[in-house]
C-alpha cells in the first residue's frame, strides 16, 4: 500500500531548517561553555603562576641582599683580622708590672731611681730583612710572667736604669743582682760619678749618681 504525503513540501522544509537551526544552536551553546570554561582555568592558572613568579621574585632578592650582606661582612672580618695580625705584630708583649716588681725587689733601701727606659733595638749587623741562617734569633721560653714571650721580630729590648745610692758600693751590688737575675742580661754600668746634693740649707749630701744599661732576657741567639 503506498503511503501518501499531504503536507506541502515548503513545510518540510522549513522544519528541517527549524531542526538545524537547534542543532547549531545547542553545538555553538556548548562551544561556548567549553570556552568560558577553559577561559576560567587559563587565568585562574596564570594568576598562580604569576602569584609563584612574585615571590620567587621577592625571595631572590632577599637571597642577593643576603648575599651582599655576607660579603660586607666577610670583607670586615678580613679587614679586622688584618688589623690584629698588624697588632700582634707589633704588640711587644712585655709583662713591665712582672719587670718593674722584679726590679723594684732588687734596688735596695740606699737607691733611689728616677729613671727606668724601654726601648727596643735591633741585634748588632741585622739591617733589617730575614736574619742569616747562622745568627738567627729565636725566642726562648719566657723566664717570668706573661703568657708569651715579649718579642717583637729580630729585635731586643734595652732597659737603662737611673738613680743615686747612697755609696758606689750600693751600684756595685745592684749590678751583680741584675746580673743574677733571671729577668735581665748583659748588664753594665753607663756611667756613675760622685754628686753632692742639698738636703737641707747649709747641708749637702754625698750621693753617688749612676746609670746602667741591660737587656730582657727573653731571647736567645743561635
Amino acid at each position: 500500500m503506498r503511503e501518501i504525503d499531504f503536507l506541502p513540501k515548503w513545510y518540510t522544509s522549513g522544519r528541517r531548517r527549524q531542526i538545524s537551526y537547534r542543532t547549531q544552536c545547542v553545538a555553538l551553546s556548548g562551544v561556548f561553555v567549553v570556552m568560558m570554561a577553559w577561559n576560567f582555568v587559563a587565568t585562574r592558572s596564570i594568576s598562580k603562576a604569576t602569584a609563584k613568579l612574585a615571590q620567587e621574585t621577592a625571595r631572590q632578592a632577599e637571597v642577593q641582599s643576603a648575599s651582599r650582606e655576607f660579603a660586607r661582612i666577610k670583607s670586615e672580618v678580613t679587614g679586622l683580622q688584618k688589623k690584629v695580625k698588624s697588632i700582634e705584630e707589633i704588640d711587644s708583649k712585655i709583662d713591665v708590672a712582672s719587670v718593674l716588681a722584679e726590679m723594684s725587689f732588687l734596688v735596695g733601701e740606699k737607691i733611689v731611681l728616677n729613671k727606668v727606659e724601654f726601648g727596643a733595638e735591633r741585634f748588632a749587623g741585622k739591617q733589617g730583612g730575614r736574619p742569616d741562617s747562622g745568627s738567627a734569633v729565636r725566642v726562648s721560653r719566657p723566664k717570668f710572667g706573661g703568657k708569651g714571650a715579649p718579642f717583637v721580630g729580630d729585635v731586643r729590648f734595652k732597659v737603662v736604669i737611673g738613680g743615686v745610692a747612697a755609696d758606689a758600693g750600693d751600684v756595685a751590688a745592684l749590678i751583680c743582682k741584675l746580673e743574677d737575675s733571671p729577668y735581665f742580661c748583659q748588664v753594665y754600668p753607663s756611667f756613675s760619678r760622685n754628686r753632692k746634693i742639698k738636703v737641707r740649707a747649709g747641708e749637702d749630701l754625698q750621693v753617688s749618681e749612676f746609670e746602667i744599661s741591660c737587656y730582657l732576657a727573653n731571647y736567645r741567639e743561635g
